[in-house]
């Protein structure tokens, strides 16, 4: 779900070019489930291999990956470790809404209902550990960094940006604003086009939002957008306060300025009601120190390896063929032009 403060949140439309050169810092689930969900069969059933296997990830994280490194782009994907107490209720309802959505594309299979299928045919993905551990071995065979964070994958990201060892984080939510990362990217790994329920095609635009640019425009600071995003509601505490909307919230901390003033002001108004304890919450945005010490370092690919992995998993030797063909390209650009000049 992530934070929900899209509606007021600055941003602007950028080119692959813009991030030459760049590392980018990935949330690794984010992306996995981007993929799972939206690379798949007009009926709704994901890519599989001849056993049944599910290759939607493999698929994303090798051709998309591929335009990435053409653009000049250097990703790092950070992955999730454990969630942390405050994220059990908002696990607990996801796992709930997959189990429906999952019920309703069994009825749909058994009707023939093939809209219904796609409808509700990526709504129940789940990550599982072998899907972790095949897209980690193909990142890693493709030269791309993998980063495994202790807590949250998008957090670690932000710090990671934060501390300057990556440009960005790169993510469909917004919760790396609230970490601190001084650039967020959305879109990066999507799809350049999608196809509406209308069955309409529309262009899939790039977004950069810049940490500063949200403060300066929303007359706010760090701890004020952090305030922001518990008020309207966070994954530690889904839904937020019900009745208040962004642009109400947004009044208030604007107003009311310090985070103790802030939720004095809610508890004492009687329209409002909560359970949840800001101040926790607040900390997990507030306090989180990334614990990579390490420089961040890109190897060459391994094409072995990526063979390997996709043949067995039944992709076409000759799209393999032309893929490590055009990252055997970019390794030739780097070293005739120098890596100085290249990037």
């Amino acid at each position: 779900m992530g934070v929900q403060i899209s509606e007021i949140i600055p941003r602007k439309e950028i080119e692959i070019s813009d991030l030459k050169g760049k590392i980018v810092a990935i949330d690794a689930f984010n992306t996995l489930y981007q993929f799972l969900t939206t690379i798949r069969q007009p009926d709704g059933t994901p890519l599989m291999n001849k056993q049944g296997k599910i290759t939607s990830h493999l698929s994303g994280l090798f051709y998309r990956n591929i335009n990435l490194l053409q653009g000049g782009i250097k990703p790092v994907y950070v992955f999730d470790g454990k969630s942390p107490e405050l994220k059990q209720e908002e696990i607990e309802r996801r796992k709930e809404a997959k189990r429906i959505a999952e019920q309703k594309y069994k009825e749909a299979k058994l009707n023939e209902d093939i809209d219904g299928m796609k409808k509700y045919g990526g709504r129940f993905v789940k990550i599982t550990e072998e899907i972790i551990k095949e897209s980690k071995k193909l990142l890693i065979a493709m030269g791309i960094p993998v980063i495994q964070s202790p807590g949250e994958g998008e957090a670690e990201a932000a710090t990671l940006a934060r501390a300057k060892k990556a440009w960005a984080a790169v993510s469909q939510d917004y919760d790396a604003l609230l970490y601190g990362s001084p650039y967020l990217i959305r879109n990066l790994t999507s799809a350049r086009r999608r196809r509406t329920a209308a069955g309409i095609y529309i262009d899939i635009k790039l977004e950069l939002i810049e940490f500063q640019d949200v403060l300066n425009k929303l007359q706010i600071d760090k701890d004020q957008l952090i305030c922001l995003a518990i008020l309207v509601g966070t994954d530690y505490n889904p839904g937020g306060i019900k009745g208040l909307g962004q642009k109400r919230a947004l009044e208030i901390v604007q107003k009311y300025k310090y985070p103790v003033e802030i939720f004095k002001h809610v508890q004492n108004n009687d329209r409002y009601n909560f359970i949840f304890d800001w101040q926790e919450i607040f900390k997990q945005f507030h306090e989180y120190e990334s614990s990579y010490m390490e420089d961040i370092e890109f190897k060459k690919v391994d094409e072995t390896k990526v063979k390997e992995i996709l043949l067995s998993n039944d992709f076409s030797e000759n799209r393999i063929d032309s893929g490590l063909q055009k990252l055997k390209q970019i390794e030739e650009e780097k070293k005739q032009k120098g890596l100085g000049d290249f990037f």
